[in-house]
């Protein structure tokens, strides 16, 4: 079946909550490959396929939510739904796109051990698991980057946001790269200005946005003093970690391993096993809290836990959501988005190569399912979670 061509039909109309909520479930129960993975998926369903709004809109979506603290994918995903369906279908989004892997996150922690326990007998399937990812991430990159980097000075931007992160090792490196990109984009990009009608309205203003920005600050500021209540403690811990990560899921586990294992509520071990199966289960990262809270606090550590690494997420898409609108319309604003999301793939590119190749290609076997992942995808056109599943099961024997 063809698929229409984004750029010559208008988007579909306002859907329902019901409608997101399907749309992302069945991205949560089969998007494997982390966030760069997520992003190309999204684009695919939503752009390509759903034409719930147009490429350009969405390139700029992808790189406000990589401006933003917190999970950019899950971020991205809030932000579809929201303007598809207003808050139900923001909610509906994020519920579908998360639950999936948060579930089986936090029933490895309640002695589901056998799942990622090394030398048992998914040990070498997530070993295929890992070695398909990278093919998956591979493809949705490759299909940002002809997008994103159409020209010569924004692939030149691409290759410093690279270099950027080689040689400057820490979070603000991503920030720096951004906010250099933005610098170039407006200097060498020359792109006309569009109006801002190319995606849903949303359900809320500006006032509503400032709201959410003075909440987020609040909680950030103020979560810190409350101490005395195990789970307040958690909560607090948890927000903090997803309000100040850049990056992505990858980012995080050096703050949440800083913010659980340090004071003894996780041990490392079990730390290390629920990061190595959270490389095996599809949706985002993140819900590696829920493993962290229900090792820590059972059930109610897990509903904790999540709420409080998404919760800035939600809080800083609302705040930005409106001003993204007006800077849409912009030319200038547009030349500096078009540097930014050219160095959003430099980015993506790094993350491409650590920690997703360097993880998932140690020997020559894995290079081997890396190569038929790619065959099955490129050339066979394979569904990626169909890919994923079999290249899995393949890792058992080789």
């Amino acid at each position: 079946m063809s698929v229409p061509d984004p750029a010559s039909s208008a988007p579909s109309p306002a859907g329902s909550a019901t409608e997101v909520f399907g749309a992302f479930l069945r991205l949560g129960l089969t998007a494997f490959g982390g966030p760069v993975a997520h992003l190309g998926y999204f684009r695919e369903e939503f752009v390509a396929r759903r034409r719930w709004l147009d490429e350009a809109a969405y390139a700029d979506l992808v790189a406000l939510c990589q401006f933003l603290p917190g999970p950019a994918s899950s971020q991205v995903g809030l932000a579809l739904g929201l303007m598809r369906a207003g808050l139900p279908g923001a909610l509906a989004a994020w519920l579908a796109f998360t639950l999936p892997s948060a579930l089986l996150m936090a029933l490895a922690a309640f002695g589901i051990g056998w799942l990622s326990g090394e030398g048992g007998p998914t040990a070498e399937a997530l070993s295929g698991l890992k070695a398909a990812a990278v093919a998956v991430v591979a493809v949705a990159l490759w299909g940002m980057a002809k997008s994103l980097i159409p020209d010569a000075p924004r692939a030149t931007i691409a290759v410093g946001a690279v270099a950027v992160v080689a040689a400057w090792d820490a979070a603000a490196a991503q920030v720096a790269a951004i906010a250099l990109g933005a610098v170039v984009g407006l200097a060498v990009v020359k792109p006309e200005a569009r109006a801002a009608t190319s995606h849903l309205p949303l359900p809320f203003g500006r006032r509503t946005a400032l709201a959410a920005l003075a909440v987020f600050l609040l909680l950030l500021a103020g979560l810190p003093l409350l101490t005395g209540v195990h789970l307040v403690e958690v909560f607090g811990s948890f927000y903090t970690a997803g309000a100040l990560v850049f990056g992505g899921g990858h980012v995080v586990l050096p703050l949440l391993q800083a913010e659980v294992v340090a004071p003894g509520w996780v041990s490392p071990e079990s730390f290390l096993a629920g990061y190595g199966l959270a490389q095996a289960v599809p949706g985002p990262l993140f819900t590696f809290a829920a493993y962290l809270g229900a090792v820590s606090d059972g059930w109610p550590g897990a509903v904790v836990a999540l709420l409080g690494i998404f919760l800035p997420a939600w809080l800083l898409v609302f705040a930005a959501l409106p001003f993204w609108s007006a800077l849409r319309a912009d030319s200038r604003a547009q030349a500096a988005l078009a540097g930014v999301n050219a160095a959003v793939v430099g980015l993506l590119a790094a993350a491409f190569y650590h920690p997703v190749f360097t993880a998932g290609v140690n020997d020559r076997g894995d290079f081997v399912l890396v190569l038929l992942s790619l065959l099955l995808l490129v050339a066979w056109k394979v569904p990626p979670w169909a890919v994923v599943g079999a290249i899995g099961l393949l890792g058992l024997w080789i």
